[in-house]
């Protein structure tokens, strides 16, 4: 028989641009990704809008980052930074 290791499930990840980091330790992301019109064939781009617990505040508004699935933080924020994959330009 085998054993069953005390494996984590695999998070789910996703990446996206910040809108906001106006909040203590939360960051407000916009991820978007492209569907195909099931009848007339045209990719449509979907954007949703999640909110992540950001513990060090590393964050920026415009940056890109990647982000994880968690336990809930709060009633809405349900994911957590990992990384910041590219800074954004300031200006």
């Amino acid at each position: 028989m085998e054993e069953k290791k005390n494996e984590r499930t695999p998070r789910r990840q996703m990446t996206g641009t910040v809108v906001t980091d106006g909040a203590n330790k939360t960051i407000r992301v916009r991820v978007e990704r492209l569907t195909r019109h099931p009848q007339y064939g045209k990719y449509l781009r979907k954007r949703r809008t999640l909110l992540a617990h950001d513990e060090t505040d590393q964050a920026r508004k415009g940056d890109t980052v990647r982000i994880a699935s968690c336990r809930p933080y709060s009633k809405q924020k349900a994911w957590r930074l990992v990384e910041v994959v590219r800074k954004a330009v300031q200006t």
